[in-house]
């Protein structure tokens, strides 16, 4: 798909333009700063970008705010003593190096112990951590969706864990495919049911209109609270790119 891309200003605001071939104008406010970016059929003028960012100035100030004021963990230097997240728990890590496989262990309630083999990379001790986190992940949304495709009236769909830094999920209606952010693993399962089912209402209702809030409100009428816990939970360090 071709695509073009250029930059303005709107009240001060810095706004990424990207046109292609689509029929929709989709403005979107991103972390973890509150980048504000527009994609726009290829025939829609910088004026054009400009009304609609005016129109949504308070809502794009709004997310740039919360992003702003939104706690972040430093950066994981995975060593012993760190925090470490588990479905909306705080544990502390604790590196054990043996000459045995790799592996990663919930203590009580307050610990994450990590066997790794002596002089193991922090970078790698990062992946096995995270393949850990795709693994808890991965058995606890089949379940979820058993729960969920009959009330919502959905087909059985495929899905994948995977790491994205501005979406919790996504999904394509015509593929019949979810996307889940592998750092939902981190935050409550109530959490992750709620994206799960925002997700399968999307197959139904591509938009955030009216059409889809009635849905949300029918299948989960708690969805408000649990988006606004989503929200304020501390995100991940990410080195973050564009």
């Amino acid at each position: 798909m071709n695509t073009e891309k250029c930059k303005i200003t709107v009240n001060g605001v810095p706004v990424e333009i990207v046109r292609k071939g689509i029929k929709n104008l989709h403005l979107g406010v991103y972390p973890p700063h509150g980048r504000v970016r527009v994609a726009v059929p290829l025939r829609v003028s910088d004026d054009a970008v400009r009304l609609a960012v005016i129109d949504k100035l308070p809502w794009i100030k709004r997310q740039k705010a919360r992003f702003d004021g939104q706690l972040r963990q430093s950066e994981r230097e995975m060593v012993s003593g760190e925090s470490q997240y588990f479905l909306g728990q705080r544990y502390r890590l604790n590196v054990i190096e043996h000459n045995g496989p790799s592996k990663v262990v919930l203590r009580k309630k307050t610990t994450i112990d990590l066997y790794v083999r002596p002089n193991t990379r922090s970078s790698q001790r990062e992946k096995i951590l995270q393949r850990w986190y795709r693994e808890q992940l991965a058995a606890l949304i089949p379940p979820l969706l058993d729960k969920w495709l009959p009330v919502a009236d959905v087909e059985a769909v495929n899905w994948t864990i995977k790491k994205m830094k501005t979406k919790w999920g996504s999904c394509n209606a015509s593929s019949r495919h979810i996307w889940l952010n592998l750092e939902l693993a981190k935050k409550p399962v109530r959490c992750l049911e709620y994206i799960v089912v925002h997700e399968l209402v999307h197959l139904l209702e591509r938009y955030h209109n009216d059409n889809f809030l009635a849905m949300m409100n029918k299948f989960l009428p708690q969805w408000c609270s649990r988006r606004s816990e989503l929200n304020a939970a501390p995100l991940a360090h990410e080195t973050w790119s564009y």
